[in-house]
């Protein structure tokens, strides 16, 4: 498989800022880039679709709406829960914005913003973060290569494109 372009397989190393509203929400320290395997639904749909086809190089800006991005603010996705059900947690290491794991019965585990603390309850926020919202990106593509065969099968990168010399050992 050729890695001179993005496309399903490949490992992308890539620089990028992240604007909600004009303002900076997110972005890669200089001699730290992202890298996500292509085609494994690692990033955003929009994002990787843009990002198709593009060289080592490469920049660009692109902006998403929500449906490209995190999708729509579902208010449906706000629960509350009984305090009981939190678990092991005090009361005093609870606080408004902060995330919690939360199991289902079926043992599926979920990341939930706590919105409001009551006395017996908490109102949380199973919504992304970014949920609702339209997204610039501005990209540079900093380097590919060809996944290896454990990055397929887990569809995720192992190790880091600038570490020529290590050796996948298969953890």
């Amino acid at each position: 498989m050729s890695s001179e372009i993005i496309a399903d397989g490949v490992v992308v190393s890539l620089a990028y800022q992240l604007e909600v509203d004009g303002e900076i929400v997110a972005q890669t320290e200089p001699g730290d880039p992202m890298e996500y395997l292509h085609g494994a639904e690692n990033i955003v749909p929009g994002l990787e679709a843009a990002l198709t086809g593009k060289r080592k190089g490469d920049k660009m800006s692109v902006t998403l709406s929500p449906d490209q991005a995190y999708g729509e603010y579902d208010p449906d996705d706000i629960d509350e829960v009984p305090l009981a059900d939190i678990g092991d947690m005090e009361m005093g290491e609870l606080e408004v914005g902060m995330v919690l794991e939360v199991e289902d019965d079926e043992g599926d585990v979920y990341l939930a913003f706590v919105r409001e603390i009551g006395d017996e309850t908490l109102l949380l926020d199973f919504n992304p973060p970014l949920a609702g919202k339209t997204l610039t990106y501005h990209v540079e593509v900093l380097g590919l290569r060809p996944a290896t065969e454990i990055e397929l099968e887990h569809g995720h990168v192992h190790g880091t494109l600038w570490d020529e010399d290590e050796e996948d050992d298969g953890e």
